[in-house]
């Protein structure tokens, strides 16, 4: 099996910064994508960044500029460097994973926890 941890989520002050760790660990043969969505309270689960295995990356309007996300394949992790919070990030962040399977080689997706980030003065 396969398990992804966050880490780092918190209360911050507005214009503030966090950094989300998440971490897979398991029967990991190699990952492909690497993402992090946030789920504010009574909405649907949305993208906030992606990241390819070779390093492309793609955001969501709202953060670009803001959010910085990379990844050490060599530690199977992912960061979500936010800056300049506003109160409209506070959500749960959501990290997920495409992964490859040792012995199978089956591709599967998960998706960790979930880690909350409140923006509030």
């Amino acid at each position: 099996q396969v398990r992804l941890v966050e880490s780092g989520g918190g209360l911050v002050q507005p214009g503030g910064s966090l950094r989300l760790s998440c971490a897979a660990s398991g029967s990991i043969l190699s990952i492909n994508d690497m993402g992090w969505y946030l789920q504010a309270p009574g909405k649907q689960r949305e993208l906030v960044a992606g990241i390819t295995r070779g390093g492309s990356t793609n955001y969501a309007d709202s953060v670009k500029g803001r959010f910085t996300i990379s990844r050490d394949n060599a530690k199977n992790t992912v960061y979500l460097q936010m800056n300049s919070l506003k109160p409209e990030d506070t959500a749960v962040y959501y990290c997920n994973a495409e992964v490859i399977l040792v012995r199978t080689f089956d591709k599967r997706t998960y998706w960790g926890q979930g880690t909350q980030v409140t923006v509030s003065s």
